[in-house]
């Protein structure tokens, strides 16, 4: 899949439970599929790296904003009788074309250079 994302799922889930990204429930097939003990997402997911100090400054002092992508993988989930929540699960790009292009839209990475 172009662009995809994996997600790993947390140990002892079951197959029933509910996906949501920055909190919009995906559907499965359609948003995700589960391979094994991962969910594959068919669009890309990224989370924003670590500040650096200029950013983190301009950012305190509110000379600039942050729009970079920041996405959030929360799974619902029973485990022994309990409703779990699992946040901020860990996003792995995958191998889709554009997996490590920041922005898939650059001109610069077409597949004819």
């Amino acid at each position: 899949m172009q662009g995809e994302a994996r997600v790993s799922l947390p140990q002892g889930m079951g197959a029933s439970f509910e996906v949501y990204v920055n909190g919009v429930r995906q559907q499965p097939g359609v948003d995700y599929v589960r391979e094994g003990d991962e969910l594959v997402f068919r669009k890309r997911l990224a989370k924003e790296g670590k500040l650096g100090v200029l950013r983190w400054a301009s950012l305190f002092f509110g000379i600039a904003g942050t729009y970079r992508q920041n996405d959030s993988v929360d799974v619902v989930y029973d485990a022994g009788g309990r409703r779990v929540v699992a946040t901020g699960l860990p996003i792995v790009p995958g191998t889709g074309a554009d997996a490590d292009d920041p922005d898939p839209r650059r001109s610069d990475n077409r597949a004819d250079r």
